[in-house]
C-alpha cells in the first residue's frame, strides 16, 4: 500500500473514531439515570389546567450512630448524592467481597464534596461504634466521607427493605446468622433512588461508578 492510501486510510479510520465519539458525548450528555421505587400519583392545577404529578419514592429521615461515636441524621447527606448499603463485620460470605469493591468507589471519588458513601450494619449488638472504627481503620478509611452507621436493627431493616428496597434481616439458617442484600444502592439529592448495583462483582462497581458521574453531570446542568 503506497504512502497516499495509507493517509487515506488513517484520515477516514480518525474521522470516524471521532464521529464515533461525538455520537457517544451527546448520547451520555442526554442521558438521564431513572427513579427506582413505588410511586403514586396526584392531580394538581398549573395555568387553569388540571395535571397530573407524580410521587416518587424517598429515604425518609432517619437517625443512626457513626463509627465515631456521633449521631447521623439524614443532614449529613443534605444536598449531596450516596451510596448505601448493608452488610456486617463478622459477614463471612459476601461483605468482604463488597467492601472490596466499595473502596473502589471511595478511591474514585475520595474527598469530592458531592458524594458521600453509608454503610449500615445489620448486626448492631456486635457492631458497635468501636468494632466499626476498627474496621473502617483496617480498611484505611478515613475522614468523613465513608460512614459507618449502627443503630437499632428494627429500623435499619425496615429502611433497608421498605425504602432502599433490598434485604437485611436475622436469619438462623444463613452463614453467619444474618441475610442481607449484595446490593450498592445509589440515592440522588431529593433521596431518590436513581440505581443498584451488585457489588459483589467488578462489573457492577464499574457501572456504579459510571453512573455516579451521571448523576453528578445531572445536577451540573
Amino acid at each position: 500500500m503506497n504512502l497516499v492510501k495509507v493517509t487515506f486510510v488513517l484520515k477516514s479510520i480518525l474521522l470516524t473514531s471521532i464521529v464515533a465519539l461525538v455520537i457517544t458525548s451527546c448520547d451520555n450528555a442526554g442521558k438521564k439515570l431513572p427513579i427506582l421505587g413505588e410511586r403514586d400519583w396526584t392531580t394538581k392545577t398549573v395555568d387553569g389546567k388540571e395535571v397530573v404529578d407524580t410521587i416518587y419514592n424517598t429515604i425518609p429521615p432517619f437517625s443512626f450512630v457513626n463509627q465515631n461515636g456521633d449521631t447521623i441524621t439524614e443532614q449529613i447527606v443534605k444536598d449531596k448524592i450516596y451510596v448505601a448499603d448493608f452488610f456486617f463485620t463478622t459477614c463471612p460470605t459476601i461483605c468482604p467481597v463488597m467492601k472490596k469493591q466499595m473502596l473502589t468507589v471511595y478511591e474514585k471519588f475520595k474527598d469530592n464534596p458531592e458524594l458521600m458513601i453509608l454503610s449500615h450494619t445489620i448486626d448492631p449488638e456486635h457492631d458497635t461504634p468501636s468494632v466499626l472504627n476498627t474496621f473502617a481503620k483496617d480498611l484505611n478509611v478515613t475522614g468523613t466521607q465513608w460512614q459507618f452507621l449502627t443503630g437499632p436493627k428494627e429500623k435499619t431493616y425496615e429502611l433497608g427493605l421498605k425504602n432502599y428496597m433490598v434485604v437485611a434481616k436475622e436469619e438462623k439458617t444463613a452463614e453467619g446468622g444474618f441475610l442481607h442484600s449484595g446490593a450498592f444502592i445509589l440515592v440522588d439529592k431529593d433521596k431518590h433512588v436513581r440505581g443498584m448495583y451488585d457489588g459483589t462483582t467488578e462489573e457492577g462497581t464499574k457501572k456504579l461508578i459510571a453512573d455516579i458521574q451521571t448523576l453528578l453531570d445531572e445536577y451540573k446542568k
